[in-house]
Parts: structure tokens; sequence; C-alpha cells
């Protein structure tokens, strides 16, 4: 137990330090940038996107830390807020190595199971991104061609798919009530779309969560 303070107490110490850091780094950029072209924003329009914008990301950021710490682990979560793309890279990457590993997020294996499997997700993805700017130039004539669009279009499909069935497999009686609630606002609501991923995630949690507690409650659930 001693041991397991000593490196969570680690973990939150190193984790608030590169956080912040990249939270000024991302700041410094913009003043960078004017500071070296010698010129400001335009003030009364950045307060008003500032007005329109903030409350929802501040919301998203609340919701998203009450949501995924508990799935992540704090070393897991420290990383995957500074590399980013949670719910479409990191999360699905977590669970999935918990899941083979056979243990769960509050054990001592666990969180340094959904750390590493973290860790090594985001040097990954790093070096295909690494590639891909080197490597566009010359394959974007076979990137463009007609026969791919197709499989380029289903890349996102095929991706949540399969992780779809592996987990609705697991327990379908709980995943029914969350896939009919997306399925139907996502059709009665044209303007949601994947810049509401941030939102509809921690919705679908909570709402799932209070779908299992009345079914527990009823049975259904053993």
């Amino acid at each position: 137990m001693d041991n397991r303070k000593s490196y969570l107490k680690s973990v939150h110490r190193d984790g608030r330090i590169w956080n912040i850091s990249v939270a000024v780094i991302l700041m410094l950029v913009p003043i960078v940038i004017g500071l070296i072209y010698h010129t400001l924003p335009d003030w009364n329009g950045f307060l008003m996107g500032l007005i329109a914008t903030a409350p929802m990301y501040w919301a998203v950021g609340a919701i998203e830390t009450v949501t995924y710490v508990p799935m992540l682990g704090a070393g897991g979560s420290y990383l995957s807020f500074v590399t980013g793309n949670i719910s479409n890279l990191k999360l699905p990457v977590a669970l999935n190595a918990l899941e083979q590993a056979e243990v769960g997020i509050s054990s001592e294996e666990g969180e340094i199971v959904s750390t590493i499997a973290i860790a090594v997700s985001s040097i990954v993805t790093t070096l295909i991104i690494i590639l891909g700017v080197l490597l566009i130039t010359p394959l974007t004539p076979l990137l463009d061609s007609p026969a791919l669009a197709p499989a380029f279009a289903q890349i996102l499909p095929a991706l949540f798919g399969a992780l779809g069935v592996v987990f609705i497999s697991k327990n379908w009686k709980i995943a029914v009530a969350p896939v009919l609630l997306m399925l139907v606002l996502f059709i009665a609501v044209p303007a949601l779309n994947a810049s509401t991923v941030g939102i509809m995630v921690p919705v679908g949690v909570l709402f799932t969560l209070g779908v299992s507690r009345i079914l527990y409650k009823k049975g259904v659930l053993g």
C-alpha cells in the first residue's frame, strides 16, 4: 500500500507539471506569433468568440474529467489529457488492455496496465503522424485514387463497429438503451455531428449508468 501511495503521489506530481506545462506552451503559441509579426488580436472579436465557446468547453472539460478518470486511472488520465483523442483512441486502448490483462482499473496492476497502454498508443500515434507527414506528398496520387475512396469513407465506421461488437456483446442488455438514445438523437437532430462527441460521450455514460441502475433494481441484470 505504501508503494502504491508513493507511486500515485509521483504520478500526480509529474502529471500536474506536464499538464500545466503543455497548457502554457499552447497559450504561448499565439503570443509568440503576435510578437514576431508585431500584431495584436481584435479584442472585441476575441471576447465575443470566448463568450460563445468557452462555457461549452469548460463544461465538457469538467464532465470528461469525472467520466474518464475512473476508467483510465491516474497516470492514464494525465497522459490522455495531454495527448488528446481520448474517446476515439485512448479510452478504447486502455479498456482493451485491461480486458486482456484481466485486471480492474482500481487495482495496482490495472493502473500500470492502463498507463502503459495509453503511453504506447501515444508513441505509436506520433510515429504514424510523422510517417504521414513525410509520405503524404509521394502517396497523394495513390490516396486520391477513386478506387480507394470507398475504403477511406468507411475507416471510422469499421473501427467503431469492431469496438462496438466487442463491448456490446459483453452485456447487450446494458448496451441497448444508449445505442437507441444516440441513434434517435443523431437522426432527429442532424446538427449533432463529430464536433459534439466531447459532450455526447459523457451524456451517454450518465444515461447508461442511470438505465443500468434501473435494470439492476428490477432484477434484469444479474
